[in-house]
Order: structure tokens, then sequence, then C-alpha cells
């Protein structure tokens, strides 16, 4: 089976749930129209066998570390699962969620790290079924036109920049309130109103006496976080 990287990841937005078991993130798998380092382009449509297959066969892609045994390390046990694929203008859109064993823990936990993610790469595993060549210098080295996508993996090294992962769903009440304190430098209290009521809430604590330059240095932190500016 043919490995190939194609996703390279910034956490670029932090989203928050209120299930403690819900470590879920999503992302692009793969970018169309971008040459990797290996010199090929997918194509918009390679990937509509396998989802056609993943939606009416109940039959997956693999959530794997690194690409598993594929890249001769590690292994094949998956550290997840696939809960959405589909393609849109820019790539295969790929949401997941992070099994609760010690392997999706670290991973997790890695991935939402700050003030940037220890790991935030995601790459494909498959085995390409249609293609063409290049017959000009200046074209890519193949075209994909039809793959069968065996894994899209979490990685640390991919080869293909374009794609990312764009959100993150953290665990808890708790775990936001531990993030805006972090990320935006807010106090455990402002924290926790926002926790409970969202922003607005700090609109009282302004008015009780709470700096509000203070707040809004805070908030301009945060948002500097998630958008990378």
């Amino acid at each position: 089976m043919m490995v190939q990287n194609v996703l390279a990841c910034q956490l670029a937005e932090v989203k928050f749930a209120g299930s403690e078991n819900d470590m879920t993130f999503s992302g692009y798998g793969a970018i169309f129209g971008n040459v990797d380092s290996y010199g090929d382009v997918i194509a918009p449509g390679a990937f509509s066998d396998t989802l056609s297959r993943a939606k009416s066969q109940n039959d997956w892609p693999a959530m794997l570390s690194q690409h598993g045994s594929f890249l001769g390390g590690g292994d094949n046990v998956p550290v997840g699962v696939w809960t959405s694929m589909q393609e849109d203008s820019k790539g295969l859109v790929v949401e997941g969620k992070l099994a609760p064993t010690p392997r999706g823990q670290e991973l997790y936990t890695l991935m939402k790290m700050q003030p940037r993610p220890a790991i935030n790469g995601l790459s494909i595993g498959y085995v390409p079924k249609e293609w063409s060549v290049r017959t000009r210098p200046e074209e890519p080295r193949r075209t994909l036109k039809k793959v069968d996508l065996m894994e899209v993996s979490i990685v640390t090294m991919p080869a293909n920049p374009k794609a990312r992962v764009t959100q993150v769903k953290c665990a808890s009440i708790r775990e936001f309130e531990s993030f805006l304190r972090d990320a935006g430098g807010f106090s455990r209290a402002q924290a926790a109103a926002i926790a409970a009521g969202g922003f607005k809430s700090i609109e009282s604590m302004r008015d009780a006496g709470d700096d509000g330059q203070e707040v809004g240095a805070s908030i301009d932190r945060l948002i500097s976080t998630l958008t990378g500016k």
C-alpha cells in the first residue's frame, strides 16, 4: 500500500462541548489541486468511491497515529474513529473522535496545547486507482483521480502545508475555564462567568468595578490566539 502525506495543520479554532468524553476534532485530510512534497496532486472526486462505501456499507477508513505500521513503525491499533467525511471545493473534510485510551488522551492533549498545538498534522494512506502522469515539466508528477482511502492519520511531520485542522472540541466546562485563563489571561472569576453565561456575562463584572480595559485586553489576546494573528 502506498502512503501519501498530505496535511500540515495549525489549530485555528477551539470549540467547547459539555461532555467529558467528547474528544472530537475536524479538519482537512487532503487538499485538492495542491502539489505535495512527492510531486502529486489530488483531483476533486478522488475520494468519491471511498465516501460512497463508507456511507452505504459503514466501512470507514481507519484513524491511526503516524500511519501505524504502514511506514514501518508503530502498530495499526486505531486511536479513534472518523465520524464524517465529505468533499467540498477545498478538499476532504474529516471529523473524528479520539478514543478515551492512553494514546487517544495523549493525542488530544497534544492537539490543544497552548500557545500552539504540539501535534496538528493529518495525512492519508491510500491505494491509487486512477491517475494521469505529467506530459510537461511544469505539471505535477501525477494527478490522482481515484484513490482507495485506507486510513487518515494524525501525524507530526506531514508533507502538504495547505490542509488544516480547524476545530478541536474540548471536554468540559472546567477545561474551557482553564483555556480562557491560559489563552486570554482572564481571571478565575471572569473565566467561570464566561463559561457559565457567555461573553455577555462580563458586562455585569465591568459594572461591578472590574477594569474594562483589562477585560478588553484579555478578549484581544484570546482572539489573537484563536486566529493566529
